[in-house]
């Protein structure tokens, strides 16, 4: 039987028996706080896209999840695992009927943690993005501790270290950049410290615009602010097309007068980051790594 322990005092346990945890429980720092776990979960339901992302990558079989995983390197998970439920709204019926050993939450599902675990333990592994690529490798880590996966957790980091190295590479002396969010025909801007902000601080990019007001939807923009601080590369993500709904693509968006004006329209310098990476597994250590191999390649082969 598992057993799970918070550090505010709340113990959750499968069965109404409290058993003392051992001295080799290993102790989580989640995003509630540190959680010691006495035993490997067996089976596991989790309702976060980073987490299906890292554990998948991990070899950990994944029993249930939400009913849309939205990446489609993650398809073989979706056709396997028990569904239960979406992002915002548990199935407690499925879930239940799981009986998971540990129940995974975070992010956009981080605030069904106390109603999920009246039925199973339960943790929130949500990823803040402030130190973005730190915290995949240390969520990666942390997997790999609890699922006895370790050797396998530092060669993920060790391939997601490699592309970092290999994008700030690619980007270094390129010039400005600028981070835009397309949602159908409105566009949005991300600077530094931004939840996208990492792609400056972490790839050494240098930010065309430096004072961008901080928004989970990035600061509304309009084609005249593009063409007004006329970056040299654009990075783009179509949150569109990343929660597959249908309208404008980020593509038809930028394509008008004012953005055919621009450096990067006219060099060939805008980047169309794969939205679902970035906007829904970004801190999953596969979507992380595609992403720098995206931007990567994107920066050394062009022109």
């Amino acid at each position: 039987m598992n057993m799970f322990s918070l550090s505010a005092g709340i113990t959750l346990t499968l069965s109404t028996m409290l058993i003392p945890l051992t001295a080799t429980a290993l102790e989580l720092e989640t995003a509630r706080g540190p959680v010691k776990v006495e035993n490997t979960p067996d089976t596991v339901a989790v309702f976060d896209i980073p987490a299906v992302d890292t554990l998948t990558a991990l070899g950990v079989p994944i029993a249930g999840t939400v009913n849309k995983l939205f990446v489609d390197y993650l398809d073989p998970v979706a056709e396997t695992a028990t569904v239960v439920g979406s992002l915002f709204d548990p199935d407690y019926q499925a879930l239940s009927t799981l009986q998971p050993d540990l129940v995974i939450v975070g992010g956009r599902s981080a605030g069904t943690l106390d109603s999920v675990a009246k039925l199973a333990p339960a943790i929130d592994m949500s990823i803040d993005g402030t130190e973005l690529l730190a915290q995949t490798r240390e969520r990666a880590r942390q997997y790999g501790e609890l699922f006895d996966k370790r050797d396998k957790a530092e060669a993920l980091i060790s391939r997601l270290d490699t592309a970092l190295e290999q994008a700030r590479s690619a980007v270094a002396g390129r010039g400005k950049a600028l981070v835009l969010m397309t949602n159908g025909p409105k566009i949005s801007a991300f600077g530094p410290g931004s939840r996208f902000g990492w792609m400056y601080s972490e790839l050494g990019l240098e930010p065309a615009v430096d004072q961008i007001a901080i928004a989970s939807h990035g600061d509304a923009v309009s084609f005249e602010f593009v063409l007004q601080y006329d970056p040299d590369w654009l990075l783009v993500i179509d949150r569109t097309a990343a929660i597959g709904q249908e309208g404008d693509s980020a593509r038809q968006t930028l394509d008008n007068e004012l953005m055919h004006q621009t450096q990067a329209w006219q060099n060939e310098h805008i980047v169309y980051l794969d939205s679902a990476n970035v906007y829904i597994a970004g801190g999953g250590i596969q979507a992380q790594t595609r992403i720098l191999d995206q931007i990567g390649e994107a920066f050394s082969i062009s022109n």
